[in-house]
């Protein structure tokens, strides 16, 4: 395992926050089960807790005990379209992860560097785009360090990829888009 990787999995397991490349954009994360964690990533964000956050994860398996449904059911992830999907949530979900909804939102990462943190954290994460509610989202390291040093753990280095932008979300159960893929 990578350093930067140990590092920054010793640092979400210690309840920290931490900034990384997902598949189009710089994203924010931390333990999903760590209220204080998630707590801390909405207020870095300024995000209204209502909204929900998203959870990413390097296998379905890790997903298992966040969604109400099969994890079988989740389709293998398009490293050309990232596709985030909301499922019914799993009773234990709190709601400063699910927020007002009955669903959560999940997907499997094709990012190395996001997966490999999964796989280090042993744990799916929580994982919002690098900003602050309603401005505009990190895409290189540049802006993620000059916007959020002073407000994460710790910066994973790595490059977003291979996608642009924000992930398609569609629901698990029927396929809905909710909201497409931006090109």
């Amino acid at each position: 395992m990578n350093l930067s990787i140990a590092r920054a999995a010793d640092i979400l397991l210690g309840g920290g926050v931490i900034a990384y490349p997902t598949e189009g954009v710089y994203g924010l994360g931390c333990m999903p089960d760590d209220p204080y964690a998630v707590v801390r990533v909405l207020g870095i964000k300024r995000r209204d807790p209502s909204k929900g956050l998203i959870l990413i994860a390097s296998s379905r398996e890790q997903l298992r005990d966040w969604i109400d449904a099969d994890p079988a059911a989740l389709p293998d992830p398009d490293p050309d379209c990232p596709t985030t999907w909301i499922a019914r949530a799993s009773d234990n979900v709190s709601r400063l992860v699910k927020g007002s909804n009955t669903g959560i939102a999940v997907r499997l990462t094709s990012n190395p560097v996001a997966a490999a943190l999964c796989d280090a954290a042993d744990s799916a994460l929580v994982s919002t785009s690098a900003n602050v509610a309603g401005e505009p989202v990190a895409r290189n390291c540049y802006v993620l360090r000059r916007k959020f040093s002073a407000c994460v753990d710790y910066i994973v280095p790595g490059d977003c990829g291979p996608s642009s932008g924000p992930s398609e979300i569609r629901i698990l159960e029927t396929g809905e888009v909710l909201r497409p893929r931006k090109k």
